[in-house]
């Protein structure tokens, strides 16, 4: 019977625990996951360049192909 009780209190607490997780991740997520109004990420590693394989930021890329590039 208080096995029962402590499955249950387990389940809560776990669920509790992820709902509290997702909530935080919401209102204040990590530098990691945010983003310019372009939808590119701060932290993103370069690209290669189509033509010539270069390294390029990623920004410069989003830019070029919705007409805002060079």
């Amino acid at each position: 019977m208080a096995s029962r009780y402590l499955m249950r209190l387990f389940v809560a607490l776990s669920a509790l625990a992820a709902l509290v997780g997702l909530g935080w991740m919401y209102a204040s997520p990590p530098e990691g996951m945010r983003v310019t109004r372009d939808g590119v990420p701060y932290l993103a590693p370069p690209v290669a360049h189509p033509s010539n394989g270069e390294a390029i930021p990623l920004e410069r890329l989003v830019q070029h192909y919705k007409g805002g590039g060079k």
